[in-house]
Parts: C-alpha cells; sequence; structure tokens
C-alpha cells in the first residue's frame, strides 16, 4: 500500500494551498461574514492555564446554523453542533463546560495529537541508525506524542474566509528534541467548515531532520448528542477488509487479518455494539474495539469513503473521507464516568466513538507497514473529511 500523504494530485496541492492561507481575512476583532456563514476574526478568551497563558476559541458557522468551536490549546474542538430530524440540533463531540476538563486528567477529547498518533512498541524507534527513545506514558509502550504530545501545546491560530466556507488555521513548532523526536517539526492543521455540513481537516508538515509524523483528531462523537446514551445503537459501515490484531500491550502484531466471520467485519451495516460483547479475544484484550483497521483503497489514491454512520433515532449520519491507508475504531473503553462533561453529564463507557484516521499504529517498527517518516525537503500531508447528513 502507497503512502498516501506525500502523493498528492495537482488539483489537490490547489485546494490545499487555498486552504493553508491565500484566502481573504478580517481586520482583527472583526466578524467576517458572506450570507451567513461566518468566522471569528479574533479568538475570544476561553480560560487561562496554570502557567498563565491564555488560551482562546474559534467559532465556524454556516448557513445550515452548523457550528464548530475551536480552541488553540491542542489544537481541539470542542463543540460541534449539526442538525437531525426536523432540524433539531445537538452537539455531537464529547466536551467539557471550561478549560479545565481539556487541561486536567488526559484522556485526548477532541484534540489533535502527534507527533504520532497511537502507539510505538516500547517509545524506540531507529532512523538511519540512529535509535531514539521516547517516553513509555501507555505502559511499555509511547502513547500519541508522549507526555507533553501536540495535545498540551498552544497552537498559534489564524482564522479565515474562503468563499463561502469558513476556517481556522493552527499552527505549532516542535523544537528538535521535544519528547526526544529528531528534527524541528513545523506542523499545521486547518479546520474548514463548508456549506454543505463538510467539517474538512487539513495536516502538513516539514521537518529539517528525518523524524516519524503520524498526525490525527481524537474527538469522541455521539451523534445522538453528547453524554445522553451510549454509542452502542449507532449503525457503522467500515469501507475495510482486513484490520491489524494486536498484542497485550496494544501494538499491532505485523499481521493483516481478514475481517470476514468476525466481529470486526463492518463492511456492511452493523449496530457498534452488536458483536462487542462477543467472546473473542481481539475485544476482549481492550474491553471493546480499540484497532486500526486497513481500509479498501485499491489503486485510489486521494480521498476514498472510509466509514458511514447511522444515528437511528436522530437520524443524524455521517460519513468520513480520508487519504490515509488506516483508521482507528476506538469505542470509549476506557471511560469511566468520572470525566463530567458538558451540563454535568458524565462520560461513560462506550458514551462516544473515535474515528481516528491515520497511518497504522508502529509502523517505525514495522517496515510491512505504509512509512511514517519524514525527511528533509518532503512536506507531509493528509486529509479526512467529515461530513454530517440526515437520514429522514
Amino acid at each position: 500500500m502507497c503512502d498516501m500523504r506525500r502523493r498528492v494530485t495537482p488539483a489537490l496541492v490547489l485546494i490545499l494551498t487555498a486552504l493553508s492561507g491565500c484566502v481573504p481575512r478580517t481586520q482583527a476583532g472583526q466578524r467576517a461574514a458572506i450570507g451567513q456563514v461566518s468566522v471569528s476574526a479574533e479568538g475570544l478568551p476561553y480560560g487561562t492555564l496554570a502557567d498563565g497563558r491564555q488560551v482562546h476559541a474559534y467559532t465556524l458557522a454556516n448557513r445550515n446554523g452548523m457550528t464548530v468551536r475551536v480552541i488553540d490549546y491542542g489544537a481541539t474542538i470542542i463543540s460541534l453542533r449539526v442538525p437531525g430530524r426536523d432540524a433539531a440540533m445537538d452537539d455531537v463531540v464529547l466536551g467539557f463546560d471550561s478549560l479545565s476538563g481539556y487541561a486536567g486528567v488526559r484522556r485526548h477529547i477532541g484534540a489533535v495529537v502527534g507527533r504520532y498518533g497511537n502507539r510505538i512498541r516500547n517509545g524506540q524507534f531507529t532512523i538511519d541508525g540512529r535509535s531514539d527513545q521516547l517516553a513509555r506514558n501507555n505502559g511499555p509502550n509511547h502513547l500519541h506524542g508522549g507526555v507533553q504530545g501536540f495535545d498540551r501545546v498552544i497552537w498559534q491560530a489564524r482564522p479565515f474566509q474562503a468563499g463561502d466556507s469558513a476556517g481556522v488555521v493552527l499552527s505549532y513548532t516542535s523544537p528538535d528534541g521535544e519528547e526526544n523526536y529528531p528534527g524541528t517539526l513545523k506542523a499545521s492543521v486547518t479546520y474548514t467548515l463548508a456549506p454543505d455540513n463538510r467539517l474538512v481537516i487539513d495536516y502538513r508538515a516539514t521537518t529539517d531532520a528525518p523524524t516519524h509524523v503520524n498526525l490525527t483528531q481524537h474527538t469522541f462523537f455521539n451523534l445522538a448528542g453528547a453524554g445522553r446514551r451510549d454509542v452502542l445503537d449507532h449503525v457503522l459501515t467500515v469501507n475495510a477488509s482486513a484490520y491489524t490484531p494486536v498484542d497485550s500491550t496494544s501494538i499491532p502484531t505485523g499481521e493483516i487479518a481478514n475481517v470476514a466471520g468476525t466481529p470486526f467485519d463492518f463492511r456492511s451495516p452493523m449496530p457498534i455494539g452488536a458483536r462487542i460483547q462477543a467472546d473473542f479475544p481481539q475485544l476482549r484484550r481492550v474491553n471493546g474495539y480499540d484497532h486500526n483497521y486497513v481500509l479498501d483503497r485499491g489503486s485510489e489514491r486521494g480521498l476514498v469513503h472510509a466509514v458511514h454512520v447511522l444515528e437511528p433515532v436522530s437520524g443524524r449520519t455521517m460519513d468520513v473521507h480520508t487519504t490515509e491507508p488506516g483508521l482507528q475504531l476506538y469505542t470509549g473503553n476506557n471511560l469511566d464516568g468520572r470525566a463530567i462533561g458538558r451540563d454535568g453529564r458524565s462520560y461513560r463507557r462506550y458514551f462516544g466513538f473515535c474515528l481516528e484516521t491515520q497511518h497504522y499504529p508502529d509502523s517505525p517498527n514495522q517496515p510491512q507497514f505504509p512509512s511514517t517518516l519524514l525527511r528533509r525537503g518532503e512536506e507531509y500531508r493528509s486529509r479526512t473529511v467529515f461530513a454530517f447528513g440526515v437520514n429522514r
């Protein structure tokens, strides 16, 4: 399978260029608007971290009433309101009432994770004969960038208006040696809200020395409304014929396993909870789904359709397209009720699910997997689109 991030069609290059900053902007302190599309042109104060740094929030809105709120701490999506049947609006992502919820006990809720999303075995990899030891912050392994990952830093934010879409570009420079990763990495994530209820996420990065990069978004979705009930009745379709089984520490064994005849087969629509309690070793190992799917893309490059989700009561749907080769399905197995979200709602096991578009876990140590190595002079590019609709 090819590395989709750096093999981009000319048309996609033009789109990425437009979204990366060559767009009209307003003066600071104003609100830009074209028709009923708007974007906050200056971040509003959202809270203050323990070290005194201030965090700001940015709001994107389209003509349908869909809104996305993002804070510069962790490039985190803190709210995503979409319509359901009868135009009923609800927030479909888990989140908190204040900054303390995001800066407190680490759950990565809504954040961009990196430099390397997901796990690296023993926190180690070797590049050109040089070995690097990263933090072991998930049992014996490295998870989501380490102790001070990208979810724990403040990104530089710049809102923009592009035609009838609104967005915000968030940028962060990770210095050489941060969390023991080699090379200075200049990264950006762009959130663009389109008028047809698509949220487009573009990731870009460059480095001055060889390093590994695997950025992804760690939002927990619940299309019934955040915290209302569990997600086990959400009907899921995943366009993947294979997945990567894991060992007892959630590191891929290296096998690319066929999903046929297993609880991992979502090629036809199936409720998330239909087989989550099945007597199947891979499910028992992590108390649900927390596995990487190998997406079916054949010879296709660029965006492919990865997932369709239907919440049958509200009628809300979500489709995911991505340029990535893999996708991590995580069903909130470790939510234990201690996380108190918006409106005092307790987030318990299976109250949210993540669809983390990605390269496979532990790719730096598994040469048969698509490579995550980024060298000087190359550009990391990745795009994921979350499209929301209503099944009436």
